[in-house]
């Protein structure tokens, strides 16, 4: 990749890192797993940016990369996410510290979130990023009706969770 096109993409990834902090605080538990998550997250972002085409929003590209990668490594071991050595990558990324005290707020809908499957809870994420339904649809490969449905029963279940 040139440094033209890695100039381009650290700054979008350092731009948009928030997405995948939330995206690791939904399908991990503790900060050892949420770091290996952002870890690998970032490698699989790096390797598909070259083929990134500029069709859609990198934000709503990021949220589907990361979300993929979210969810078949949580499908594949939901005790200990397996990553890629970091350091096998060039670039350094200039990282924040994320600070779980900035989402206190969401803590109780995040818990609820997590007893929902895979996809309703990716559903639920772009929901809450305001997101409107073409983008989600777009970002989850599935049609804005269908979407809409899905979060109208999402909404039900999270009451349910929430006002047992």
């Amino acid at each position: 990749m040139n440094k033209k096109l890695e100039h381009q993409f650290v700054t979008e990834l350092e731009n948009n890192q928030n997405i995948v902090h939330k995206v690791c605080t939904l399908y991990t538990n503790d900060r050892d797993s949420h770091k290996d998550l952002f870890q690998e997250i970032t490698i699989q972002l790096w390797k598909a940016y070259p083929k990134f085409r500029g069709e859609s929003k990198f934000s709503t590209w990021m949220y589907r990369v990361a979300l993929n990668t979210a969810i078949t490594l949580y499908r594949k071991s939901k005790k200990r996410i397996q990553t890629q050595d970091y350091e096998s990558v060039i670039f350094k990324i200039k990282a924040d510290e994320y600070d779980p005290l900035e989402e206190q707020q969401l803590q109780l809908m995040y818990k609820a979130v997590k007893q929902l499957g895979d996809i309703e809870k990716a559903l639920v994420f772009l929901y809450l990023e305001d997101k409107d339904y073409r983008e989600i649809a777009e970002t989850l490969g599935i049609t804005e009706v269908n979407a809409r449905v899905k979060m109208n029963r999402i909404k039900n279940k999270l009451r349910t969770i929430l006002n047992p």
